[in-house]
């Protein structure tokens, strides 16, 4: 009987698609880890070729280019690498029940594998059995669930491997541990969401509790179109204490090691805890990562905002900037004659403060155009929300227009609050191709602004000190549309709003839950009223970062055309 094994644990950035470019950072940590001295090399979920890749894996071409690329991988443990435990979509067939008690083998489907590569073999695979369908995941879509596995044989020991959804259900680690695992090995691809942290640890200390086994958790790390994983791989000892946890939120291999215990058991004896990231500095570094990698990993040159002088505008600013670089970001103020010599100030004095390109196109001259064309159809009808729309849809046309001629992206700057009653103009300031404020409400928005102000986040490549300034925090949010026009003009304030937003979206609350709340019962419907016949607004909004556990788009999913408007 073996008594002690290194393995580390390899959170990286894949890119969807990339699977060529995925193997070579797969090589390359685990060179790395081979260095620290690692037995085993540990990756997170579908890494070979980038998680999550959707209907990409049902094309033959990809999954024969990801044979092709794990064959590859395995060869090259023949002498250049380590043993790797790595993930990937793969075809196979698995034993099923003929009914009478007997195994046979089933018909060849595509699999969620996790696969043991050594000494230039494929030793093992193991079929993901538990597949989500739920939230942001479809894999019962794309994906046939495996059989419950049994343990892999490794250097004498017995590695019990399960895939991420596998470890929030008891029934997986259950049979690992009555057929003889000694340790769990658990590959994930766990988008962030600002509570996770607490739900895969209760999960994973459960898991533990159950089998008495030790369990390594190894997430990705990076942003996907909506979704950024925070990485924070983790490992527990047999008796729940922690282990070993990995930098949050960049590549990074952490090495542990594990020896038996006076029981016979394997714990970790070798592991280093690093820091969490918590609260809003987690939220901060999400919407960094997932702009990053948005504009990265799709070549963009960089990004284009319309600055107002506004608190949104202002956010999205210093997060392009934190995660771009100012070289990177573009801001244009487009005033009209209903925009303050205050917001002319305060858009400056924040550009300036970012380090950014800052350019200013009045709108006037479009606005009069557009009166003057549309006026023989108009006739002598009273100026509406009509004219204000033409507003934001003439700033929309001018950001558009930038970015076809010199190639930087929009960024759009609408909050989740504005999108979730329909504050926001389609082709206008609904423009762009990217959200960092999509799932965020707009009391989280001046939280932020206080935090970024106080902190400098690790990785940020705008600088330390107030970035926003203070006047565009504490002065009346507005959209200046019209004289004299706040927000508030139109909706609730928004500490009321964002509440009986909360209670409606990501807790799924009737009017009376929410009414029992404190909240007056005819404002609970109002804004029940206004969440649903946005809908159709929100369809056409670009991608923005999930933050929360109910983003809009994948995570709750609503008909447009809907009847049903609550009660009263």
């Amino acid at each position: 009987m073996s008594d002690r094994l290194a393995i580390a644990m390899a959170q990286i950035n894949p890119t969807v698609g990339d699977i060529a470019g995925n193997v070579q950072r797969i090589a390359a940590a685990a060179r790395k880890a081979s260095v620290l001295g690692a037995d085993l090399v540990v990756f997170s979920e579908l890494v070979v070729c980038g998680y999550p890749p959707e209907d990409l894996v049902l094309k033959p071409s990809f999954q024969n280019a990801v044979i092709d690329a794990v064959t590859e991988l395995a060869r090259l443990t023949k002498s250049d690498l380590p043993p790797l435990l790595i993930s990937a979509p793969w075809r196979m067939r698995t034993s099923v029940g003929d009914g009478d008690g007997n195994a046979v083998s089933g018909p060849e489907a595509l699999h969620n594998a996790a696969l043991l590569l050594d000494e230039g073999e494929i030793r093992a695979i193991r079929a993901k059995h538990a597949l989500p369908n739920y939230g942001v995941f479809d894999e019962k879509r794309v994906f046939a669930p495996g059989p419950l596995p049994g343990p892999i044989p490794f250097r004498g020991f017995k590695l019990g491997v399960l895939t991420c959804e596998d470890m929030w259900l008891p029934d997986v680690v259950e049979c690992l541990e009555e057929t003889g695992a000694e340790i769990l090995l658990v590959p994930n691809g766990s988008p962030y969401e600002h509570d996770k942290p607490d739900q895969r640890l209760n999960h994973a200390v459960a898991r533990v509790t159950e089998s008495g086994l030790g369990l390594i958790y190894v997430n990705q790390v990076g942003g996907q179109d909506e979704l950024v994983f925070d990485g924070a791989s983790f490992a527990l000892n047999p008796d729940c204490t922690l282990a070993a946890q990995s930098v949050p939120w960049i590549e990074h291999v952490a090495l542990t090691r594990w020896a038996r215990d006076g029981q016979g058991r394997l714990a970790c004896v070798e592991g280093v805890i690093a820091a969490e990231d918590r609260g809003l500095s987690a939220i901060w570094q999400a919407m960094m990562t997932g702009l990053r990698d948005y504009v990265g990993k799709n070549g963009f040159p960089g990004v284009l905002i319309g600055l107002s002088g506004g608190i949104d505008s202002a956010i999205s600013a210093a997060v392009a900037v934190d995660a771009l670089g100012p070289e990177q970001v573009h801001c244009v103020m487009m005033p009209s004659p209903y925009t303050s010599a205050e917001s002319l100030r305060d858009a400056a004095d924040c550009a300036e403060r970012l380090g950014i390109r800052y350019d200013s196109i009045e709108i006037a001259p479009a606005m009069a155009a557009f009166g003057t064309i549309l006026q023989p159809v108009f006739g002598n009808r009273p100026p509406d929300v009509t004219e204000e729309n033409i507003q934001a849809r003439v700033r929309g046309l001018i950001l558009m227009a930038l970015s076809n001629k010199f190639g930087p992206m929009v960024l759009t700057t609408g909050n989740k609050s504005e999108m979730s009653v329909g504050y926001a103009t389609l082709y206008g300031d609904m423009c762009g191709g990217f959200s960092v404020l999509k799932d965020i409400y707009k009391t989280t928005v001046y939280a932020l602004a206080n935090w970024r102000n106080r902190h400098h986040p690790p990785r940020a490549l705008g600088p330390a000190g107030v970035v926003i300034p203070d006047n565009i925090i504490t002065r009346a949010p507005t959209a200046e549309l019209r004289p004299d026009q706040t927000d508030q003009d139109s909706l609730p304030p928004y500490a009321d709003l964002d509440a009986i937003l909360r209670g409606l979206i990501e807790e799924d609350l009737g009017h009376d839950d929410i009414a029992a709340r404190g909240h007056d019962p005819a404002l609970v419907r109002r804004v029940w009223r206004m969440l649903e016949r946005a809908e159709y607004k929100r369809r056409q909004a670009p991608p923005g970062v999930k933050i929360t556990s109910r983003a809009f788009g994948r995570d709750r999913r609503y008909p447009i055309t809907n009847a049903f408007v609550g009660p009263g």
